[in-house]
This record gives C-alpha cells, structure tokens and sequence, in this order.
C-alpha cells in the first residue's frame, strides 16, 4: 500500500486548548497508521487571511480592474503566487485526507480558516467552470471538519434554539468542500467541552482516536451530482430530477429540499 498523507488544518490561537487537544490526537492516531501527517497551524504561521493583490507576484493580468479569482487563477497556472499560498497548495495537493480541526464561532469557522479558504481554494486549483463538485479538481480527496462548540448538542437540533447543525454546516460542507470536489465525510462534532468534565472530554478524545483509525473506509456525505443541474438554466435542477424527486418524502438535499422534508 502507498503510505497515505493527511493534513490538519488547525484553527485555534490557544496550545492548551481542546482544539489543540484533538489536534494532537489526530496527529498521534495516524502516525500509528503509518501516515504522513501534515499540519497547518494557522495562527502560529500567522497565517494573512484577507485576500489581496500581494497575493499575485509580479504583474497583473488586468492591472486596469482587479478580479482576484481571475488574477489567481492564471497566478496558479503562471507559477506567480505568493510564497505562503503555493506552501498551503503543495500540502493540499499531497493529501488524501484533510481534516479541519476549529472551535466554531459564530455558526462558521474563524475568520483566519475562511481566509485560508479563501486563499488557498482557488479557481483554476480547486475547481473553475464547469469543474465542480463531483467534477471538482479537487475531487478524489476527503474532507472533514472536526470542531467544538460553545453550546450543548440539543441546541443544534431542528428543536432547539440553534436549528439543525446540517443546515449551519451546509455553507462549509457543501458550498466549499464539496463544491471543489472533496469527498465530505460526517462532521466530528465535540459539543461544549468546556462545559464536561474530565471524563466526558476524554470520551470525545477517544471517540475521534477511534474512528480515524478507519476513516478512509467511510461513505461520504450524499450530494448532488453535477449532473442534477441544467446548465443551460445556469445549473438549476433539471426537469428530469425534479420531476424524479416529486413523490419522495424527503428533498434532494439540505439546500435543495424542494420543500419537503430535509434529509439528514
């Protein structure tokens, strides 16, 4: 077997924290696997999340209108990025797995791993167009997101005060990761440690140990395929599918429920 890679991208500014805690449970589990692991500690890289032109080094394609999707796009083809986007881009580009270790503000991930998004999931990388989800470029690598919350589980429920946690996710899980192509498995959801006690935080710790020493063997996330859309319609759902999902109970997706029911 080809020795698989893995990188972490962690999102935390705390060594004592329990992020950094799964973090290095993460790291120890694969290592027995025989993984290489590779990890992104964001802000002890102090990791730049805002996009900008410093982004592209040498000169613009359009100096005149600065689109940056364009302008890194052919940066990425021209060899022309910027040090720290094309280190971020060579490690992504060795991973089978990727796993997105954050405490979850905000109902999303912390501004510096939105950068990291941002900067390092580019068009013409990542995906362009019409090379997305299943098509994605990125396709043939799984994703995670393995994070901690403030709040208990209950509250991310469709009955509690937060709603159901697939429809927070649905903007990371879908509209990015699967977007670029990533295989996207169930999220590792650490629920208010701060809030447990010494057992019940070591609980969590083994629970994640546990389950990567399988994780590639797991099915992803359902989604729809490329092919559920028309894109003469600029890629709505097709009257085929739609007209396939008229008597099912549940909707295609979380985002494309047809209003119906939302699967989990």
């Amino acid at each position: 077997m080809n020795k698989k890679t893995a990188l972490i991208v962690y999102a935390h500014p705390e060594p004592k924290s329990f992020n950094s805690a799964l973090r290095d449970t993460a790291v120890k589990t694969l290592q027995a696997q025989r993984y290489n692991v590779l990890v992104s500690d964001l802000y002890a890289q102090h990791f730049q999340p805002v996009i900008s032109k410093t982004d592209i080094i040498g000169e613009l394609e359009d100096p005149k209108h600065f689109n940056y999707p364009n302008e890194v796009g052919a940066a990425y083809k021209n060899d022309s990025l910027c040090l720290d986007v094309k280190q971020e881009i060579q490690k992504l580009k060795l991973a089978d797995l990727v796993i997105f270790q954050f405490p979850m503000q905000w109902a999303s991930v912390p501004a510096i791993l939105k950068g990291w998004f941002e900067r390092v999931l580019i068009k013409d990388f990542a995906f362009s167009f019409p090379k997305m989800l299943d098509e994605g470029l990125i396709k043939g690598k799984k994703a995670v997101l393995s994070f901690t919350t403030g709040c208990p589980g209950g509250m991310f429920t469709p009955n509690g005060l937060l709603g159901d946690l697939n429809v927070i996710l649905w903007p990371i899980q879908y509209c990015t990761l699967r977007f670029c192509g990533f295989d996207v498995l169930k999220p590792q959801c650490s629920f208010s440690p701060t809030h447990a006690d010494d057992k019940q935080r070591e609980e969590m710790l083994n629970a994640w140990g546990t389950r990567l020493k399988n994780i590639l063997t797991e099915e992803p996330i359902m989604f729809p395929s490329l092919s559920n859309f028309d894109a003469q319609k600029w890629f709505v759902i097709s009257d085929n599918n739609v007209e396939e999902q008229k008597n099912k109970e549940v909707g295609l997706s979380v985002g494309h429920h047809l209003g119906k029911k939302m699967p989990l």
